[in-house]
């Protein structure tokens, strides 16, 4: 440490003494010009260098572990990514056998659901030939009800126009007679009282 402060006085004084005795001797040769340039270059590098060296090493480490961390972080994102890449795949080949799994179950289940559908269509085409044959003897026994019923009128209008046409005022007269003479015959026959 000693010998670098004794180095620096050095290079600080040295372009002092080359400037005097430059002006002394009247005239400054190319050499010593050229040593006084070299000098106070040295002074100024020597000086920045001196000055700047802590920082610029403090700069130079950070940024050296900067590095060191961005590629660290590169290969951990790497990996990561690679990682990520593999499931993804393995997820995607997965999927393609979910898939077929997915349609396999789906045709089984439209394969059930027609079946389901084409049974429910039987019971149901059963269930209407069923209600159509009940409203049908249904709609028979209406119309035999009805045939009776008008059967029954048209008998009965018949009979009372023939009753009608025979009985005359005399043929009325002789039964009523008659009925008369029945009743007294069931009024005068001695029975027990």
């Amino acid at each position: 440490m000693t010998s670098r402060r004794a180095l620096l006085t050095v290079l600080l004084v040295l372009p002092l003494f080359l400037a005097m005795s430059a002006e002394e001797g009247g005239h400054v040769s190319g050499t010593m010009d050229f040593l006084g340039k070299v000098v106070n270059s040295l002074v100024l590098f020597g000086g920045l260098t001196f000055l700047l060296r802590k920082p610029l090493k403090a700069i130079l480490a950070k940024r050296t572990t900067d590095v060191r961390e961005s590629i660290h972080q590169a290969a951990t994102g790497r990996s990561e990514a690679e990682e990520n890449a593999a499931t993804a795949k393995t997820k995607l080949d997965g999927l393609a056998a979910e898939v077929a799994r997915l349609k396999a179950e789906a045709d089984a289940e439209a394969r059930r659901e027609s079946g389901r559908i084409a049974s429910a269509a039987v019971d149901e085409a059963e269930r209407l030939k069923k209600f159509t044959r009940q409203e049908l003897e249904e709609q028979t026994r209406r119309g035999v009800g009805e045939l009776k019923t008008y059967a029954a009128a048209r008998a009965a209008a018949l009979a009372r126009e023939r009753i009608r046409r025979r009985l005359t005022p005399e043929v009325q007269a002789a039964l009523i007679d008659k009925s008369i003479e029945r009743l007294s015959k069931i009024h005068e026959k001695p029975g027990p009282r």
